[in-house]
């Protein structure tokens, strides 16, 4: 903990504030903290900066680094520390391991800190605070102090509450707020909970309507809070709780041993020996007097009410100090509550019916394929089916993707707003249904993706034939219901809007996808498409979109050759087997591939933009190198140079030169286009300074490659073969890999074999070539662009940057779209048509 090192961590923890200074979430935190005792912990300001961590010690006299000396003799003692060690040795070379690194350890028989008594008075509770956050959208987050559910974690006195407040099935108050029009979402639990104090939030996500109609959304959710009071705690729904908790826990998948180990570790501070390896997972112990205990503190004395939307601007009167949120504070009373319950309006609101998506049957089916990779089952002219059962995780879960190919989903920004409101609309629809399977641990997603739209069905393999059926009803009926097409799109306007909030660094990316991709629309194109949209245009868009569909489907894991060619069949009578089929084959021609652009050989493209929020003082720089067509020799160098290079670029550019908390140096892959991108966000830099630090930094890494050492080249390739032979953990990261694959259409399945194969091969020399080719300041094959994002502090800088492109080989991008219909374009990698059974 040298000075220098403490300053750098100062600048660190102040950079990663400046990027957090408009995030909404952490806003709302901090304002909560602000509005409780001044004299509990909780009141603090949670992350730092440069004022807390330096200028203010400093004006006082006060030694940062001497406090920080301090606190870590206060508080370094073992006696307070959990260790977790995950291997493959046996328990006593694990012991002996664990006494060699650890013995040094000092133990000064600390105790573990506790801070008691509630962080809220009095004054802070019956209050109703409105505040302007900085995204689009209205929300509102109604909040209890509790007590602690830890303490009592096996009879989950928050988690059946929250099931049931959060419940989105028929009957529950978000689907009667759906149905008005008034909300977009709603979640329920307990939230910022330590052992001392907690709280049980609920949250809902306003539709303009909703935020016009407030007090009636608090009097439905009082009076369903009553109505739970009054009902009672019921065993069926723990027991339900109770099975689906236990069929999720003896069978959940395996994760990252980092992670593993580090949720173990943490579970060791709370819960009894016994229980470190459960925790909270198994709610067991059914007490009624505990659950309403908790459902008796949801009270309306007891109530803090935040409330945020744009529309409060200019109608506030306080900030809040370390985010500037600005705010109003009002008193509210139990009769005024009282009376928005009695005047909101009479919806039907009962508790939900049993779950018939729990699964029962957890049987493994008797695979007899040996197969390793994923095979092609079957092939018509309306649909493919990959097929990979599970012959490595022995778990009763299946993971299905399909990918409904429609040419004319992403024809114009139109097309694109059209598509997206569909899909949108399909999950509304069947959101009241299968939240239930969501609940039993039977997940779907549906999204859009490439020239069409994706869905996944993932978890236990029971009942998932029964939800993929009900969703393909809903594709095949679907109908446009105005009041829901209104709702859904304000918002995915809304959505649309906040992207100019986006992070400097995700702007940045954006642009270098959109400067590549070919059939990629900018959102402001998206945005004004959306505004002249009604819902006759998707009435009419939705049956011609479909009216040509080419389905690819890969099934893995617990399910049998049978059954997945039964899936897929029954996808094709649905939407191919009719007298008037819903679907026809797409032609030839209309095989649409996502294609890149080929950047000029030895151009460097510049692209400068403003950032969309002119709140942001944050710049960001992307400088991205492309390199190569996807090839296993080409792939193994890139990600080679990359391992090496990476933890020098963070070190040079964030740790010595400091300039962002966001820094990074990764592999881009656009449609099987392979390149490198480093990545940089800062507050005290602009980016035309920080492109001429990486340029320097490629220089050093030049430098570096030329005296690196045999050993030392060994011991890199050495690692990225461990990092390629390590197994997939779990059958969703198995079948992520193979499905990208399929929908990339490289179908290389053995891609780690050979890329380890091409490593074992690479020579010293070999890779060197490499950098000098394609990577290195004057390589003669180098193609690279630089996207520059200027934030409110280095806006000035942008016009003396720009005028420094001035000839070949340095080109201006000045048109995004224009440059990219301008440029050759890639050959395309999908190799489908040529596929046999």
């Amino acid at each position: 903990m040298s000075a220098d090192a403490t300053m750098r961590e100062i600048n660190a923890v102040d950079s990663e504030h400046q990027q957090n200074m408009l995030s909404d979430s952490r806003r709302l935190r901090q304002l909560k903290k602000h509005l409780s005792r001044e004299d509990h912990p909780y009141h603090k300001f949670s992350t730092g900066n440069m004022d807390t961590l330096h200028v203010r010690p400093e004006a006082k006299g006060i030694d940062t680094r001497s406090e920080l000396i301090k606190f870590y003799d206060k508080h370094y003692s073992a006696s307070i520390m959990h260790l977790v060690v995950y291997g493959k040795e046996n328990l006593d070379k694990t012991q002996g391991l664990v006494e060699e690194m650890f013995q040094e350890i000092p133990n000064t028989n600390k105790s573990i800190p506790i801070f008691p008594g509630q962080p809220c008075s009095l004054d802070h509770l019956q209050v109703l605070v409105k505040s302007v956050p900085i995204r689009q959208g209205h929300k509102l987050t109604v909040s209890w102090p509790i007590a602690p559910s830890i303490h009592h974690y096996e009879e989950a006195p928050c988690r059946y509450l929250g099931q049931l407040i959060g419940h989105e099935g028929e009957g529950s108050l978000y689907h009667e707020l759906k149905t008005l029009g008034w909300a977009t979402g709603l979640y329920a639990g307990e939230a910022d909970w330590t052992m001392e104090y907690s709280f049980f939030n609920v949250s809902v996500d306003l539709t303009d309507a909703g935020h016009e109609h407030m007090q009636d959304i608090l009097g439905l959710l009082f009076r369903y809070i009553k109505h739970l009071q009054e009902s009672g705690v019921s065993q069926w729904i723990f027991d339900e709780l109770s099975a689906i908790c236990e069929a999720k826990f003896h069978y959940q998948a395996k994760i990252k041993p980092i992670s593993y180990a580090m949720a173990i570790s943490s579970k060791m501070t709370i819960y009894p020996t016994k229980h470190w390896l459960v925790g909270s997972s198994l709610p067991s112990k059914f007490n009624p007097a505990i659950i309403q205990k908790v459902l008796n503190d949801l009270s309306r004395s007891n109530v803090r009410i935040f409330w945020r939307s744009k529309k409060f601007e200019g109608q506030t009167d306080k900030a809040e100090p370390w985010y500037n949120t600005a705010y109003s504070f009002e008193n509210i009373t139990e009769f005024t509550i009282q009376e928005w319950v009695q005047s909101a309006p009479d919806v039907k609101l009962h508790l939900p019916v049993p779950n018939v998506f729990i699964p029962t049957d957890f049987s493994l089916k008797d695979i007899k394929d040996e197969d390793i990779f994923p095979v092609l089952l079957r092939k018509t002219s309306f649909s493919r089916l990959w097929y990979k059962p599970d012959t490595k995780f022995f778990i009763p879960k299946a993971y299905v993707k399909i990918y409904f190919n429609c040419p004319l989903a992403n024809t114009s920004p139109d097309a694109f707003v059209l598509s997206n409101i569909f899909v949108w609309l399909l999950r509304d629809c069947l959101n009241e249904y299968a939240y239930y399977a969501g609940a039993a641990g039977l997940y779907y997603g549906l999204s859009l993706s490439g020239n069409g739209f994706e869905l996944y069905l993932a978890g236990f393999n029971h009942k998932l034939r029964i939800l993929l059926e009900a969703i393909m009803q809903k594709i095949a009926k679907f109908e446009v219901k105005p009041d829901r097409f209104s709702v859904i799109k304000e918002t995915i306007t809304k959505a649309y809007q906040n992207i100019k909030f986006q992070q400097p660094y995700d702007q940045g990316m954006s642009y270098c996808s959109m400067v590549l991709q070919d059939r990629t629309w900018p959102w402001t194109e998206k945005l004004d498409a959306l505004t002249h949209l009604e819902a006759e245009d998707l009435v009419n868009f939705v049956p011609m979109m479909l009216s040509r569909t080419f389905v690819e489907c890969y099934i893995a894991g617990n399910v049998g050759k049978n059954d997945a060619e039964a899936m897929v069949k029954h996808i094709e009578d649905v939407l191919f087997n009719d007298p008037k089929p819903i679907s026809r084959p797409i032609f030839p021609s209309q095989s649409m591939k996502n294609r890149v652009v080929n950047l000029g050989t030895g151009m460097k493209y510049f692209y400068h933009q403003e950032g969309s929020n002119p709140s942001d003082e944050n710049s960001a720089l992307v400088h991205y190198i492309q390199v190569h067509q996807d090839e296993f020799s080409m792939n193994s160098k890139l990600q080679l140079f990359r391992l090496i290079a990476k933890q020098a670029t963070f070190h040079q550019l964030r740790t010595v030169e400091q300039l962002g908390y966001i820094t990074s140096l990764s592999q881009s892959n656009h449609s099987g286009v392979y390149g490198v991108q480093f990545i940089v966000q800062s507050s005290v830099k602009g980016p035309g300074h920080i492109d001429s630090r990486v340029e320097s930094l490629l220089k050093d890494l030049e430098s570096k490659l030329y005296k690196m050492s045999d050993e030392e080249f060994k011991g890199n390739v050495t690692a990225l073969i461990d990092m390629k032979l390590e197994k997939h953990k779990n059958l969703n990261e198995e079948s992520l890999f193979y499905w990208r694959e399929i929908k990339n259409g490289t179908f290389k399945f053995n891609r780690k074999d050979e890329e380890v194969a091409a490593l074992r091969e690479l020579k010293k020399e070999e890779l060197i070539d490499f950098f000098d080719e394609y990577i290195k300041v004057d390589a003669p094959k180098k193609k690279s662009m630089s996207i520059c994002v200027y934030g409110s502090h280095h806006l000035k800088e942008m016009a003396a940057d720009k005028d420094k492109v001035i000839a070949s080989p340095l080109i201006e991008i000045e048109d995004i779209v224009g440059f990219r219909k301008s440029q050759p374009l890639y050959g395309s990698l999908n190799g489908w048509s040529q596929l046999k059974l």
